[in-house]
């Protein structure tokens, strides 16, 4: 490939230093259609147009030909995308691709004209992308980095162009500074004569920091603080002046007021002898609280009938008791 653009270099330089024949240079890109018109229009009475080609090796082949109304296109390189006018004369050839590179002639009603036409196909330069490399120490400035085999082209949004320092292993760098404008910014472009190609732009607010955003952003954090500092003390305040909240607020949190749950209580139960169970005189069955298990408490002498109480077993009987009892009976006997 290199090779081949060396060729179509050469033989354009040919034809234009040697001055054999006048002559034109195009320079297209693959892909592109490229025209040839010779100067003069052919006569009324003519009969047949030939083009041909000369390719980068010296070798000649007919592109397309006219004779009488009939188009004939010879070599399969130009089928299908080759056509000519006979009025004109002029050759259009559609989506060109390296291998037409070379020279192109024409002959009218079998004569060779004078004029040659010169057509030198190159690669299509790809879009390019600029990659930004910063400075640790220094955050104002940046390195903008285009990388292609082709001359750049720098520019900046004022439109002036800017020089730019050569990179490993290609491609070109420029180096910029932080100017305070968000909205500047900066283009690499390839050309290479037969396509142009430039890069999306980049801009300063995407190569530094915004000092006033980050600012801002500090002052909205503040801000948010103190709406928070100040909705929290009201609550408190509401909580400590205000019973209803202060109870909705406690029924719904218990945790909140650090008050106990609402189970009840439980007391200590006692182990020591005045929960034990006690025998009766006869040391028979046991009884619990001076009831015999089974049994229902009687009513003591000298009180009051169970019925006056309303509670059954309301009593608590024990071995001090009996014997008060028995003591008082024994007394009242001699006084009768």
């Amino acid at each position: 490939m290199v090779l081949l653009r060396f060729l179509s270099t050469v033989i354009c330089v040919v034809f234009i230093t040697t001055g054999a024949a006048s002559g034109v240079d195009v320079l297209k890109a693959v892909g592109d259609p490229v025209s040839f018109r010779p100067d003069k229009p052919p006569l009324p009475n003519v009969t047949s147009i030939i083009w041909k080609h000369i390719n980068t090796a010296g070798i000649t082949v007919k592109a397309i030909e006219w004779d009488e109304g009939e188009i004939l296109i010879p070599n399969p390189r130009f089928k299908d995308i080759t056509k000519v006018d006979k009025k004109t004369g002029q050759i259009t050839i559609d989506e060109i691709s390296f291998e037409h590179s070379g020279v192109y002639t024409i002959d009218i009603n079998s004569k060779e004209q004078q004029q040659r036409f010169t057509l030198i196909v190159k690669e299509r330069v790809p879009k390019p992308v600029i990659n930004t490399q910063k400075i640790k120490d220094n955050p104002d400035v940046v390195y903008l980095n285009c990388e292609y085999s082709e001359p750049i082209i720098w520019k900046n949004s004022a439109g002036e162009t800017l020089t730019g320092s050569p990179i490993t292993p290609e491609g070109e760098s420029i180096t910029v500074k932080k100017n305070g404008n968000p909205e500047t910014f900066y283009t690499c472009t390839l050309d290479n004569g037969a396509s142009k190609e430039t890069s999306d732009p980049v801009y300063e607010r995407d190569l530094f920091e915004d000092d006033s955003k980050s600012g801002s952003g500090l002052i909205a954090g503040i801000v948010i603080l103190i709406i928070l500092f100040i909705i929290i003390a009201g609550v408190i305040v509401l909580y400590k002046c205000n019973n209803n909240f202060k109870k909705r607020v406690d029924d719904r949190f218990p945790c909140f007021s650090g008050s106990q749950s609402n189970a009840p209580e439980l007391k200590e139960v006692k182990t020591n002898s005045e929960h034990q169970p006690l025998k009766g005189k006869d040391g028979g069955q046991e009884e619990e609280n001076g009831v015999k298990v089974g049994e229902q408490p009687d009513t003591p002498a000298g009180t009051a009938d169970s019925n006056d109480k309303g509670v059954e077993g309301d009593y608590v009987n024990s071995d001090m008791d009996v014997q008060k009892k028995e003591e008082k009976i024994s007394e009242a006997k001699p006084a009768a």
